[in-house]
């Protein structure tokens, strides 16, 4: 049978209980084609069923849910027949199976997590902020994981004066710190008018990189191991 559930952390919750001793089950939150002779089930979230769950997981292994968060965040299109079967595997052990990377379910998931935190990482350096004529910060992203909200942290850190809004263009939705409160909203589109000093310095910097590189020599293999290209789009210097 195919669940399919909403793609939210109670859903799958609820979802896994009910198919955790379906042995044919498939766990989805995107569309999938049914074969011949197999069922679908629409999965409600139940928030008794999901906490009912969520405890007996973190009893199991207290990181669980951190794990199951970051799962649920990936891109990739069997994540989350990833993350059920790994939860599957460590509500069977009833101990914490992180370490087992000799089972395909814990390695699976390690590499997930692990394409998801890279990503992270790089996008806190990756990510370019406008000033808009209001005052507030401005960045479009487009990043292969759900991760718009989890860039805020660090980026509040360092600019907690300053509003700013990180869209994801990608999934139309955005993560915004108002200078007091961080909230996630949708966002198809936004229309940004740059102050006078953004557009200045934008226009100095694709100078200065217009006079620093020697089209002969542009070397874009190097580029791209410095920068990956899908990150090119809303580098100012490469529009």
């Amino acid at each position: 049978m195919i669940y399919f559930y909403d793609g939210s952390k109670n859903a799958f919750l609820t979802a896994f209980l009910l198919a955790y001793h379906d042995e044919n089950a498939v766990l989805t939150c995107g569309s999938k084609q049914l074969t011949i002779g197999q069922e679908a089930r629409f999965v409600q979230t139940d928030p008794e069923r999901a906490a009912r769950t969520e405890k007996r997981l973190l009893e199991i292994d207290p990181n669980s849910m951190v794990d199951l968060c970051t799962l649920l965040r990936s891109g990739d299109e069997d994540r989350d027949m990833v993350a059920f079967d790994y939860f599957r595997l460590l509500a069977s052990r009833g101990e914490p199976i992180k370490a087992m990377l000799a089972e395909d379910a814990v390695a699976a998931a390690d590499a997930c997590i692990r394409r998801v935190g890279l990503e992270i990482h790089r996008m806190h350096g990756f990510v370019r902020f406008m000033e808009c004529a209001s005052g507030a910060l401005y960045a479009p992203i487009s990043p292969d994981h759900d991760i718009a909200d989890a860039l805020v942290p660090h980026f509040r850190a360092r600019l907690s004066s300053y509003p700013f809004v990180i869209h994801d263009v990608k999934r139309g939705k955005a993560a915004i710190y108002d200078g007091e409160h961080t909230f996630l909203a949708p966002l198809d589109r936004a229309e940004v008018v740059l102050s006078a000093d953004e557009m200045a310095w934008q226009s100095l910097w694709k100078s200065y990189y217009e006079s620093v590189n020697i089209p002969s020599r542009e070397r874009l293999k190097q580029l791209r191991g410095y920068m990956p290209v899908r990150y090119w789009k809303f580098l100012p210097e490469r529009n």
